[in-house]
């Protein structure tokens, strides 16, 4: 318990050095005193020179006594920093800090049940659109797409497309960019997020993407898209029955359907080995299953599972 202890601690770390840039200098960087780093970085020094003390003794960066300089290691680079697309782990470790914000509320759901709402989470879909933009630049176009036989044939050609639950749009505008001859929706209850999805989409010149405001579990279409889309979507959600409902019956009969989620058995048994069992449990205690209760909804949780 005293190495949780101390990972947790790294982790706040790791997530300050995230969002500060300290990583991604140091990577750049020789062997470098906690002053060089801090004017690298237009840091404040003594802060620097702190969180070094914790990456130091984790064993994260390497540390010469003699000459009292900090290397951030190549191999550990490739965890760690922005170039590393959605190898970076230290993005994750943001999440840490925004579930914490939310403990006191959860304690009370323990208690009294129901759950939290969106609005609780602050900048937790902020971070989930950073995490998940990473994994769309790195896998969408060139590997997810192609997985599904003469779909990117189709979407060359031009087919309608919805992406149901789309957040922040970057997956809608990544294909919009990608297919210029298909046409694409994306629809998110959150209006904050869909106005983060028109802006990338004019920033691009998209004429052929659009964004709106929608529940997914009042979706009302029929027939009328050929290919419709679900990203880490569908456990959230207070109605995941009816909302999978409403996607067959607005899915064209020749259509496609790809839901991407979390990879897990729904038996406890077979995911005590999972290398992120604790994490999607713990993030699934703290943020899914509440927000589905919290809409007197099904509380799937992230560990739904395949089955």
């Amino acid at each position: 318990m005293v190495g949780v202890l101390n990972d947790g601690y790294l982790a706040l770390m790791t997530s300050i050095g995230h969002q500060t840039g300290l990583f991604d200098a140091m990577a750049d960087l020789p062997l470098t005193t906690s002053a060089g780093i801090a004017e690298a970085t237009g840091l404040n020094e003594r802060y620097v020179r702190e969180w070094l003390g914790a990456m130091a003794t984790a064993r994260v960066v390497d540390y010469a006594p003699a000459s009292r300089t900090y290397g951030l290691p190549p191999e550990h680079a490739v965890s760690l920093t922005r170039r590393a697309g959605s190898g970076n782990l230290a993005t994750h470790m943001q999440g840490l800090a925004c579930m914490a914000c939310v403990e006191q509320g959860i304690v009370e759901c323990f208690r009294k049940g129901g759950g939290l709402p969106y609005s609780a989470y602050g900048r937790f879909h902020r971070l989930m659109a950073e995490s998940s933009r990473q994994t769309y630049d790195d896998t969408l176009l060139d590997r997810t797409l192609p997985v599904i036989p003469g779909l990117v044939d189709r979407l060359a050609d031009g087919i309608d497309v919805l992406d149901l639950g789309c957040g922040s749009g970057h997956a809608i505008n990544l294909m919009a960019r990608r297919f210029p001859r298909s046409r694409f929706a994306g629809y998110d209850f959150s209006p904050e997020a869909i106005a983060a999805a028109r802006e990338e989409a004019a920033g691009w010149g998209l004429a052929n993407a659009r964004f709106e405001v929608q529940d997914a579990a009042l979706l009302a279409e029929r027939d009328a898209y050929d290919f419709i889309t679900t990203f880490d979507a569908v456990h959230d959600q207070a109605a995941p029955a009816r909302v999978l409902s409403a996607i067959a019956q607005a899915l064209r009969q020749e259509g496609t359907y790809l839901m991407v989620d979390i990879d897990a058995s729904s038996n406890l048994e077979e995911n005590l080995s999972h290398p992120f069992g604790p994490s999607l449990y713990g993030i699934s205690t703290m943020h899914c299953t509440s927000v589905s209760l919290g809409q007197n909804g099904a509380g799937l949780g992230a560990v739904w599972g395949e089955q």
